[in-house]
């Protein structure tokens, strides 16, 4: 005979008494086979953590997960033009997650960057003749601070707002936050000789930019429901990157 109590088992009155005082209940070696077969994979699972026994199945499950984590992080490293100074790996990947559907498998292309081209918005505007592709911008403040915003376009000199619902803001100031379009109003991007902006209602915008590309301001609008980007609604710019996808 075998002692044994696997979960799910309805023993009879005596059984149920030898249980509650011993813990097991006495079973013929037959009895014990055809309640181990009748258990299902669950069933079965839970039996072997109670016993302590490990299964093949926990081996394998533990040996893939570092593989199937290696593998998602890979999908979301995209390859780059030239190496990021604003960007950390792990903050290239968590935004990629949130790239428009037309950018993945790309390369990320450097087209601007205040250390190659300098300070001014009419530079920048030059940059962005022949794309068309969405544009990554990335900010790092004075304070240290990374945000920006994803343009659905590249960015122009315009009369009224223009783009689409694929922008977004976002901040890793302090932790990593997207801010996308609520739907409220069209307010996505805006730009002239004297400033860039995105967003906007109540006569704020998410983000802007002046035309020497030193001081911005950030402020939570209407168009992505964010709040402020930056440590201080006033800040002074270190440095900016723009990425196109092509």
């Amino acid at each position: 005979n075998s002692l044994v109590n696997p979960s799910g088992f309805t023993p009879n009155a005596p059984e149920r008494e030898i249980i509650t005082t011993f813990g097991f209940f006495v079973v013929s070696v037959a009895e014990y086979h055809r309640r181990i077969d009748a258990l299902n994979a669950e069933e079965l699972r839970t039996l072997c953590r109670r016993l302590q026994i490990t299964t093949r199945e926990d081996i394998n499950s533990k040996q893939l997960a570092p593989v199937k984590a290696d593998l998602e992080s890979e999908s979301f490293r995209p390859n780059l033009s030239d190496p990021s100074e604003l960007l950390l790996p792990d903050q290239i990947e968590k935004l990629t997650k949130h790239l428009p559907p037309r950018t993945i498998g790309y390369p990320w292309t450097l087209v601007y960057g205040t250390g190659k081209h300098g300070t001014s918005l009419k530079t920048l505007y030059r940059t962005m003749t022949g794309l068309d592709t969405p544009v990554l911008m990335v900010i790092k403040d004075s304070d240290g601070q990374v945000f920006g915003a994803l343009a659905s376009e590249p960015f122009k000199v315009s009369d009224g707002f223009y783009g689409t619902g694929e922008t977004f803001v976002f901040t890793f100031c302090p932790e990593f936050e997207v801010f996308k379009w609520t739907g409220d109003n069209m307010f996505f991007i805006k730009g002239d000789m004297d400033s860039l902006a995105f967003g906007g209602g109540g006569g704020e915008f998410a983000l802007w930019l002046d035309g020497d590309l030193y001081h911005g301001r950030s402020h939570s609008c209407k168009t992505f429901g964010n709040r402020t980007l930056s440590k201080k609604e006033d800040f002074f710019i270190q440095d900016i990157e723009i990425w196109a996808f092509e």
